[in-house]
C-alpha cells in the first residue's frame, strides 16, 4: 500500500512540476523558436535572454516586489492577528456582528471595491506609489477570519486569565504569550500573503503607471520591444521571479502544513 501511495504522489508531483520545467526550458530558447514545438530540452539562448532582462530596470522592479511583499506580510499579518485575537478572546458589544461582517466581506469579490479603493488612494496622495498596493492588506478579511479560527482553538482561555491574574498587561499577554502559541498560524498566513502579494497583477495595473514603480507581474507583461514580444526573455524573468517563493516554501513548508492542519480547520 505504501508503494502505491508513493508512486501516486510521485506522479502527481511530476505533473505539478512539469509546467515549471517547461517554463525553464522556454527561457533557454529564442522567442520565435518556442512555437516550433514543446521545448523539453534546453537550448543555447539563455544568456541572451538574461541579458535582455537585465538591460531593463529588472533589479529595481525586483526590489519593488520585495518591498511590497515584505511590507504586506508585516501589515497584513499583524492587523489580522490583532483582529483575530480581539474577536476570538474578548467579549464586547457587536462582537458577533463583527465576526459575521468579516465572513460577509470574504464573500464579496475584491474587484467590486477596486474603483473605490483607487479613488481613495489618489485622494490620499498615494496613487502611482507602492503604498497603494501595500495598504490594501491592512483590511484583509480572509486573514482576520483565519486568525479568529486559529486563535479560538489554539490559545486556551485559562492561559490568558492566569496571565491577567499575575498582573500582565494586555500588550504583554498578546506579544509574550499569544504570539508564541500561534507561530504555525503566523507562518501559514505570512506565506500566503507573500505569495499573493508577489503575484498580484490587477491592483498594480490600475494603480501604478510609472515603470519605476512596477512590480514583477507588470514588468513581465510589458517585457519586449515595440513590435515584438520577447517570450524567451519573459520566461527567463518569470524563472527568476519564482525564486523567493520557492525559498519560502523550502524553508517554511513544515510550519505552513502545521498551520493549515491545526486550529484553523476546526469548527
Amino acid at each position: 500500500m505504501k508503494v502505491v501511495k508513493w508512486v501516486f504522489l510521485s506522479i502527481v508531483t511530476l505533473v505539478s512540476l512539469f509546467p515549471f520545467y517547461v517554463m525553464l526550458m522556454m527561457s533557454t530558447y529564442y522567442s520565435e523558436d518556442i512555437f516550433k514545438g514543446l521545448p523539453l530540452i534546453p537550448s543555447d539562448y539563455l544568456l541572451e535572454n538574461l541579458k535582455t532582462v537585465f538591460k531593463t530596470n529588472f533589479v529595481q522592479v525586483y526590489l519593488n516586489s520585495m518591498i511590497v511583499s515584505v511590507s504586506a506580510v508585516v501589515i497584513g499579518v499583524f492587523t489580522a492577528t490583532m483582529i483575530g485575537y480581539a474577536v476570538a478572546k474578548y467579549q464586547f458589544k457587536l462582537r458577533n456582528f463583527l465576526r459575521y461582517f468579516i465572513i460577509i466581506t470574504m464573500m464579496v469579490p475584491s474587484q467590486v471595491g477596486l474603483i473605490g479603493y483607487v479613488i481613495e488612494m489618489r485622494t490620499l496622495g498615494f496613487g502611482n506609489t507602492l503604498l497603494s498596493v501595500i495598504l490594501v492588506w491592512s483590511a484583509w478579511s480572509f486573514g482576520a477570519f483565519f486568525m479568529v479560527q486559529f486563535i479560538k482553538d489554539t490559545v486556551p482561555n485559562e492561559v490568558i486569565e492566569c496571565a491577567r491574574i499575575d498582573g500582565a498587561s494586555e500588550p504583554r499577554i498578546f506579544f509574550n504569550i499569544v504570539i508564541p502559541l500561534i507561530k504555525p498560524g503566523l507562518a501559514t498566513l505570512s506565506t500566503l500573503v507573500f505569495l499573493w502579494s508577489w503575484n498580484n497583477y490587477l491592483l498594480p495595473l490600475v494603480t501604478i503607471n510609472n515603470s519605476e514603480n512596477y512590480t514583477i507581474p507588470l514588468f513581465v507583461s510589458t517585457l519586449g520591444f515595440v513590435h515584438r514580444t520577447d517570450y524567451g526573455a519573459r520566461m527567463a524573468a518569470l524563472g527568476l521571479s519564482t525564486l523567493p517563493v520557492l525559498i519560502i516554501f523550502l524553508f517554511g513548508s513544515r510550519s505552513f502544513i502545521k498551520g493549515i492542519t491545526s486550529g484553523a480547520v476546526k469548527g
